[in-house]
């Protein structure tokens, strides 16, 4: 039986192969796993096409074949979706350079704005637009999306921060628009275009009606149709094509890199939550609030509230609150001075007892409670999405209205959700710019006809009161039928001229922005198939993108997530064929390369850790043998791994070629995922754990395997010898418990689904720790990141009450008080674990860092090394591309010393490196002896 998906048009793979070889992905899981992004769409692309340069995107777009654009894919509007050609910028652009101490940055398409970021946080800088979706959108989106945020208002959004773009025209043309020439060139070589832009730019002006509107619609935050306020405000051709780019959604051209104009990042914040009887209470305190300059005011109505007491950050005020109509100003003022920052709170502590308020409002610097506050309004969108029925799509939708119309919107909002039967709506914004938010839980395979009549009614609501249906997130499909109602005719047709002079054939983003389809917005909608608990509450938003180490290899987890919905859709549509092309390509792309690392799960705004659904399916591969020979594994733990730390020392004492050869023909015939690759550059076996019991402990020390299975790196004593060291040297005694042998945190076998192999050696765990620290009393430590996650995990299932710390965060707690640093290296590249960020240690690791070397830096490019206990060794593919861009940056820092807190991910950064990585606690040993 043959697929019911469209295979892809040859003739276009053939011209795609032509203008650049070797660019176009079609397999079933490429094409289905990019079909989806953040948007309630879903449109298959014949391919997805990964350029490496601006000059090969430039050659797409000389075949005049239909593109589409994607990057980050957080957009929210239907933007980042085709079922054209799918062109991935994400993969290959990713450029960032800081210019002009931090005044202005360079970057390219597939930046995340949060790493931009971080590389403007030394000069004080970051960029204007700050997005809830910074973690995980792209330059590209940003600046394709006129994005904004929560502080950047009018003011400091892309359109206004931008200096320069690198723009490659449908037609293949380069321009640089900082180039002096730039005019003169646009002029010479898209000679229509410059002269059709001077055209509309006087008819524009001419017209008095378009300048009016043109000034009332900007005035808010407004990412409807093209930025038609371009003609307004520039003259140039190159300035005039380059503002309307901004905005555009990858209709005009494909912006390769851009210089933007950075702005000050405050260190010093002040942050309330104000609670107002109703919201129209809390409205007409916004010229007051407004007046005293804050840099943020977040709006939260009842319903939003009702939401928030359940949040575990909440306090005592806010969960005991009786909500009835009431509603919340979250406020915050951010400074540079701590004097003008203190002026700042007198001022809102005069203004504060002026207003209604229903409950005492107060102001904290501290980072604890301002992150409580931030983490309620943030987190509305993953309380919301989270519980909505298995099987719906959660739509987050945004318009603007001017503030003195915000309350009576927002009423006919509430009465608009009664109406049309939806509940637990939530509403949320930028109160200070009139910028709306929310939140509807759509069935789109029952309840079409309620959406269309609800969109019908919203767009209504807001045009009647002069507002933007689209504020932040960009025109879309979502509200392309809506434009010419927003604008008008006039306004309309300019821009529609202005399409067709960038793009005449109109093969940029078909569909997208402007439409003549009225039904456009009900079309290609995603409906969400219930699969599995990890999968259901997933709403494919895309936050886990940059922190997975296996984005670039093959798949990220979103993607995971996604394939599993589609392969469920193929076995209820009947389609045997596809589900068993997705089955087939699942089985490497998604289980067999996920580093279970749950990295992840930090991102997600719904919690989904998708390592957990791995570990099950992994678990769901295993036989009866598999599992009877790890469960027997569990039971002779020492003996095991004793016999590897033997054949380790075998291998390195044998001429290389010999275990090389052994390991290749072994995992020839039973399988990557059955034998590791043994390669040159692994150490020789370790050092057995023997028990140390002493008597009135300070703690019990739980020596990893990893100690037994692999040798210290080049001239370290080991973690295990070096915290011993470090313990006796601080007056610290610790017990090392019998049988320390045969312990183990368990996650050899969580991580591969072996579930009878880790109750056993949780059962034997809890036993032997329990009695080692007298029920409890004194704490667990374990010497590498990953063990002390799984000991956590082991403890919490069996619901032990033991406290389990890693070695960095006790000693530098209670060793590092008692030690006295004799010598500290110049510099050290510092690379924090996954399990290590999980747990929380970055201050501890910190302070241990800093009290060892002058210069601690975790290198640009740090994530997730995925070497993750065996998966290096099987798959060394996968550390290899996790590891590439921090290997990059390490080998141009030229560091006197490199460390990490896991010997496996010692391991991984060495082989990436070629530098020798050791355990933190190592060089704090020499450091004070």
């Amino acid at each position: 039986m043959s697929s019911t998906m469209p295979l892809p048009d040859a003739a276009v793979l053939s011209a795609v192969e032509a203008a650049v070889p070797g660019i176009a992905r079609t397999r079933a899981s490429d094409r289905l796993g990019m079909a989806h992004d953040a948007s309630h769409y879903l449109l298959t692309p014949q391919a997805v096409l990964v350029p490496e340069s601006a000059e090969q995107v430039a050659a797409l777009l000389r075949t005049g074949l239909p593109l589409t654009f994607r990057s980050g894919g957080t957009s929210l509007s239907g933007q980042g979706v085709s079922e054209h050609l799918l062109v991935d910028t994400r993969r290959h652009f990713r450029g960032i350079e800081v210019l002009d101490g931090g005044a202005r940055v360079r970057v390219q398409p597939g930046a995340v704005l949060r790493q931009v970021n971080a590389r403007l946080a030394p000069y004080g800088r970051k960029l204007g637009p700050d997005p809830a979706s910074e973690s995980a959108c792209t330059i590209g989106g940003v600046v394709a999306n006129n994005s904004s945020g929560m502080t950047c208002g009018t003011h400091a959004n892309t359109y206004q921060t931008l200096e320069s773009m690198t723009l490659v025209l449908p037609s293949g043309t380069v321009i640089d628009t900082a180039a002096p020439d730039a005019d003169e060139r646009l002029r010479a070589l898209e000679a229509a275009l410059a002269e059709g832009l001077e055209r509309l730019r006087d008819r524009v002006r001419g017209n008095p009606d378009s300048v009016a509107r043109i000034a009332a619609q900007f005035s808010l935050k407004n990412t409807m149709g093209y930025g038609l306020n371009s003609f307004l405000d520039h003259s140039s051709p190159a300035q005039m094509l380059a503002h309307l780019v901004i905005g555009s959604e990858g209709t005009l051209g494909f912006v390769a890199e851009a210089v933007l104009r950075t702005v000050p990042a405050h260190p010093l914040a002040t942050t309330g939550l104000l609670v107002f009887p109703t919201l129209r209470q809390a409205m007409a305190a916004m010229p007051d609030l407004v007046a005293a300059t804050p840099a943020a005011v977040e709006l939260l109505d009842a319903e939003s509230l009702r939401v928030a007491q359940t949040d575990p950050k909440a306090d005592e005020v806010l969960r005991t609150l009786a909500v009835a109509e009431h509603a919340a100003l979250l406020i915050e003022w951010q400074e540079a001075d701590p004097d003008l920052l203190a002026e700042r709170e007198r001022t809102a502590e005069e203004l504060f007892p002026r207003l209604a308020l229903s409950a005492p409002a107060r102001l904290s610097r501290q980072a604890g409670g301002r992150a409580a506050l931030w983490h309620i309004r943030k987190g509305l969108y993953a309380s919301v999405a989270g519980a909505r029925p298995s099987g719906t799509t959660a739509l987050l939708e945004d318009v603007a209205v001017p503030v003195p119309a915000l309350a009576d919107l927002c009423d006919e909002l509430i009465t608009l959700f009664s109406e049309h039967r939806y509940e637990r709506s939530v509403i949320f914004g930028h109160a200070k710019d009139g910028n709306l938010h929310f939140m509807l839980n759509e069935r789109f395979d029952t309840d079409l006809e309620r959406y269309a009549d609800f969109t019908e009614d919203m767009v209504r609501a807001v045009l009647a009161r002069g507002g933007t249906l689209k504020a932040e997130h960009g025109t879309g499909r979502v509200m392309a039928p809506f434009v010419r109602r927003q604008y008008g005719d006039e306004l309309y047709e300019v821009m529609r001229e202005v399409k067709r002079l960038c793009d005449p054939a109109g093969a940029l983003n078909p569909g997208v922005v402007l439409t003549d389809r009225d039904d456009a917005h009900l079309r290609d909608l995603k409906a969400v198939i219930t699969v599995e608990p990890e999968v259901d509450r997933c709403v494919e938003c895309g936050y886990c993108e940059p922190v997975c180490p296996s984005r670039d290899l093959t798949t990220t987890p979103r993607q995971r997530i996604v394939l599993r919905r589609e392969l469920a859709a193929a076995h209820a549509a009947g389609d045997h064929e596809l589900a068993r092309q997705l089955e087939e390509e699942y089985g490497y792309d998604a289980v067999d390369t996920c580093a279970v690392d749950g990295m992840c799960a930090t991102a997600c705004p719904v919690l989904i850790n998708t390592g957990d659904l791995t570990k099950r399916l992994r678990g769901e591969r295993h036989g009866r043998l598999a599992q009877k020979g790890w469960k027997a594994a569990a039971k002779h733990w020492s003996g095991v791994t004793g016999a590897l730390d033997l054949a380790l020392d075998t291998a390195k004492a044998v001429p290389p070629l010999l275990p090389e050869a052994a390991s290749r023909a072994a995992r020839a015939v039973t399988g990557s995922e059955t034998v590791p690759g043994w390669t040159r550059d692994l150490p020789r076996g370790g050092k057995r754990r023997r028990p140390d019991p002493v008597e009135n402990a300070d703690a019990v020390y739980v020596p990893s395997c990893l100690n037994t299975l692999f040798a210290p790196a080049d001239g370290g004593p080991g973690v295990m010898d070096a915290f011993t060291r470090l313990a006796a040297r601080a007056g610290v005694r610790l017990h090392i418990p019998a049988g320390i042998g045969g312990l183990c945190c368990g996650t050899p076998w969580s991580s591969k689904g072996y579930t009878g192999g880790h109750d056993l050696m949780a059962r034997r765990v809890r036993d032997s720790l329990l009695e080692a620290s007298g029920q409890g009393r004194i704490p667990v430590v374990s010497d590498a990141a990953s063990c002390t996650e799984g000991f956590h995990r082991l403890t919490d299932s069996l619901g032990q009450d033991l406290r389990v710390l890693d070695a960095v965060a006790f000693t530098a707690e209670h060793l590092l008080p008692r030690l006295t640093v004799l010598r500290r290296r110049p510099s050290l590249a510092l690379h924090p674990t996954c399990s290590s960020t999980r747990l929380g240690l970055d201050a501890a690791i910190t302070r241990v860092a800093e009290a060892v070397a002058e210069r601690v830096v975790v290198p640009d490019g740090w994530q997730c090394c995925a070497f993750a206990g065996d998966r290096g060794l099987l798959h060394p593919e996968l550390t290899a591309s996790a590891t590439h861009a921090e290997a990059g940056a390490v080998r141009a820092g030229d560091f006197a010393a490199h460390a990490s807190v896991n010997r496996t991910c010692e391991l991984g950064l060495t082989r990436a490196t070629g530098e020798p990585y050791h355990h933190l606690l190592e060089l704090l040993d020499q450091a004070t002896a």
